[in-house]
């Protein structure tokens, strides 16, 4: 899944594909929030602000970190809102986009400061000044390359980041049975009932299809709804545990619960659990960074599960359809349900100086932050102009769409901030602002 998305010899974001692939928009393979309707970025520019006005309105050290930034949209949106509110635009220290992909940096350089202005090469990767404000934006290839430093205020925002990282597959079956000690001592027969069998976690791994089986979208890899495409791959149950099923599906007691009976299937996310570990060592410090007091807020934007481990979810997309995730490898877009749970555990194990909020539904997150008054105000800028005020409505409903698929049930919001006790819940978490 790594290799396939950001490897470097043909990977689906960070291969040289030219000027004529875009992966985003209505000619590429997929559409997000950003590109629906501006108002997503500037709705999650104001959960920002508002964050910023709670934790006392800090006047220096503010980064604005984005990871997976696409085309720089969302990014865009989020400065342009804050450019409105000067004091918490004057706090803003720097802006860093980390991103793996050359040509995506090039793309977001060229929204977000001009295809004119001049960039520099830097400690992290390289900068330039950004086009409403002058503040320096930071391109970094990974969040490594940001130093977490104590006195730093970081506001974080991670959309449809996580479902993008590699997971791994694991299924519980019965293990072996132990050869009997041989004893030289008679014992009479035992009365005791015999326990249940023990079961053990293989990994499910991926593996050419034989020439002859090679036929479309095989059981084990056609999500429901999948287009038809010949698979080259498919997914097989390893023949013996790996390093990884010893140790990832015993990491927490959500696994481990679902051990028994055998045929049980979970998926893991070992990357998500670190990002979600870094992200709260930013804001609430750790035993390594001791910072004078937890600040700033990570806000998670995603499709997945809130009370369940996600099972089966790894998926293809390309030209806006379901494909199987093992045809054109480079092609073809991955992704897999977050587990926002585990994103929330992990988060709270690596800082005790952090809280997590949510997840909530993005239809309840948005209409919360006003996506409704919002979208009246820029209808009635339209005046006249009827096919702009309806293009107006049908994206922003389809944001807080409530369906079984739509994507104001399908994709959730989570928060981490400073630990404080309960005293304080986040707007589009059920709070309000609040000034500390």
């Amino acid at each position: 899944m790594r290799m396939c998305l950001t490897g470097d010899l043909g990977g689906y974001y960070t291969a040289s594909i030219g000027q004529d692939r875009d992966q985003f928009g209505v000619k590429g393979d997929f559409v997000t929030s950003p590109e629906i309707s501006q108002i997503f970025g500037e709705l999650v520019g104001l959960w920002f602000i508002a964050e910023w006005i709670s934790q006392g309105q800090p006047k220096q050290g503010v980064q604005l970190i984005e990871v997976g930034p696409g085309r720089g949209t969302l990014m865009d949106d989020m400065l342009r809102t804050i450019k409105r509110f000067p004091a918490m635009r004057d706090s803003i220290e720097s802006v860093f986009m980390v991103e793996a992909s050359p040509e995506l940096r090039e793309k977001q350089k060229k929204l977000l400061c001009g295809s004119d202005t001049a960039s520099e090469d830097c400690e992290a990767g390289f900068r330039s000044a950004e086009k409403y404000s002058g503040k320096p934006v930071i391109w970094a290839e990974s969040l490594k390359s940001i130093p977490i430093e104590s006195n730093k205020v970081p506001f974080i925002v991670a959309h449809e980041f996580f479902d993008a990282l590699p997971i791994h597959c694991f299924q519980s079956v019965l293990a072996p049975a132990s050869p009997p000690r041989t004893t030289s001592i008679s014992r009479p027969p035992s009365t005791h009932v015999n326990p249940p069998p023990t079961c053990e976690w293989r990994e499910m791994m991926v593996s050419p299809t034989p020439p002859a089986e090679a036929a479309p979208n095989h059981a084990e890899a056609k999500p429901a709804g999948t287009a038809a495409s010949a698979a080259e791959f498919q997914l097989i149950l390893s023949s013996k545990p790996t390093r990884h099923s010893r140790y990832l599906p015993e990491s927490s007691p959500r696994y481990r619960h679902l051990k028994q009976p055998p045929g049980s299937v979970v998926e893991i996310c070992p990357d998500a659990s670190l990002y979600a570990a870094d992200f709260a060592t930013r804001i609430g410090g750790s035993d390594e960074v001791k910072k004078p007091q937890p600040c700033g807020a990570a806000l998670i934007l995603d499709y997945g599960t809130s009370d369940t481990v996600p099972i089966n979810s790894l998926r293809g997309i390309r030209h806006h359809t379901h494909v199987s995730p093992f045809s054109a490898p480079g092609l073809v877009d991955l992704s897999a349900d977050v587990d926002f749970t585990a994103i929330a555990e992990a988060a709270t194990l690596a800082s005790d100086g952090v809280e997590v909020h949510g997840p909530v539904p993005q239809a309840d997150f948005l209409e919360l932050m006003g996506i409704r008054q919002r979208a009246e105000m820029l209808i009635k800028a339209a005046g006249t102009d009827e096919s702009t005020a309806d293009r107006i409505r049908r994206s922003w409903r389809r944001l807080v769409d409530r369906g079984p698929s739509g994507m104001g049930k399908v994709y959730k919001a989570l928060a981490i901030l400073p630990e404080n006790d309960g005293r304080r819940r986040p707007v589009g978490f059920g709070g309000d602002v609040s000034s500390s």
